[in-house]
């Protein structure tokens, strides 16, 4: 199974897959900084993790980009189109996971009255808090994802890619949680023992959030849902359009609209029952198997089109 995407939207793409790889090679620089300078801080360690989460969607964008083209088989008839969706909820899980645990243990840490010290270092003769170093490690942790997400949002919208979107989404956040970290560090400079657990349950809320609102949305497509919004769990205005007007056009047919990956598939199907009914389609089958057809229909592509008399499909 093919589709012609257009030209636009592929060097879109294209530009995008760019974009990703050069978000693995900063990421993995913010990695190695935030390492480094990590220290005893809680708030330090989640930001380091949420930086290392970070590489999940890029890593996935691009192996979804290598597989949801493949042309399908007897294995996968319908092609490898959800292989998008899949890793949308593989990093979801991931971060909800994530998010759940750095929570918990911000938490623990308030509830013991952990006290964090942020020591001195020796750099080149001269004694150094090493809260600066911390401070500078945050800051650099944030310009690399924001000026990134920013530049990958409009291309997201234009695809039609649900972990790009996600992906840049998290990245143009990324201030709040160099802020959050910021403010916990400095806020064990003046002795409130406190600030750094706060700051580390803030980022982990935020990761919570971002991860439990995604799995909502993956959920829903591989699920044969309707098409949800990039950024909420809203169903996309295209189901409405779709429906709407293929009901003008085939009269007494109902309209079922599904997401997979990042194209549409439409099924036009009799609302009075098809040539072929379930009873008499599952005598088609083994005895034992029949159970498992449920519904029959007609993809658009097959139905001829009143209007041109040819073939048409939309996706």
């Amino acid at each position: 199974m093919t589709h012609d995407i257009p030209e636009e939207i592929e060097r879109k793409l294209r530009r995008a897959a760019r974009l990703e790889w050069w978000s693995i090679f900063w990421l993995l620089t913010i990695i190695a900084v935030m390492y480094f300078a990590m220290g005893s801080s809680q708030a330090m360690k989640t930001a380091w993790i949420e930086d290392t989460l970070s590489l999940l969607p890029p890593i996935l964008f691009l192996l979804a980009r290598k597989f949801e083209n493949k042309p399908a088989n007897d294995k996968y008839p319908f092609g490898f189109h959800r292989v998008g969706s899949l890793a949308f909820l593989l990093a979801a899980g991931a971060l909800t996971a994530m998010g759940g645990f750095l929570l918990y243990d911000a938490a623990s840490a308030m509830i013991l009255q952990e006290h964090p010290t942020i020591a001195n270092v020796t750099i080149l003769g001269w004694d150094v808090w090493l809260g600066w170093l911390m401070v500078a490690a945050l800051t650099y942790s944030i310009i690399p994802p924001v000026i990134l997400g920013h530049m990958k949002k409009p291309l997201a919208r234009a695809t039609m890619d649900k972990i790009l979107y996600t992906d840049a989404d998290m990245n143009a956040a990324d201030w709040k949680t160099g802020l959050a970290g910021i403010a916990g560090i400095i806020g064990i400079g003046f002795g409130f023992w406190w600030a750094d657990a706060a700051a580390a349950g803030l980022i982990s809320f935020d990761i919570l959030r971002d991860g439990l609102r995604n799995i909502r949305i993956a959920v829903a497509e591989l699920l044969d849902g309707a098409p949800r919004e990039l950024d909420s769990t809203d169903v996309h205005p295209i189901v409405d359009t779709l429906s709407t007007e293929l009901r003008k056009r085939f009269p007494g047919h109902d309209v079922q609209v599904r997401e997979t990956g990042r194209f549409v598939r439409a099924n036009v199907v009799p609302s009075k029952g098809g040539e072929l009914s379930i009873g008499e389609a599952r005598k088609l089958s083994s005895d034992d198997q029949a159970w498992r057809l449920t519904a029959l229909g007609q993809q658009l592509q097959d139905l001829p089109d009143p209007s041109e008399n040819n073939e048409r499909s939309i996706r």
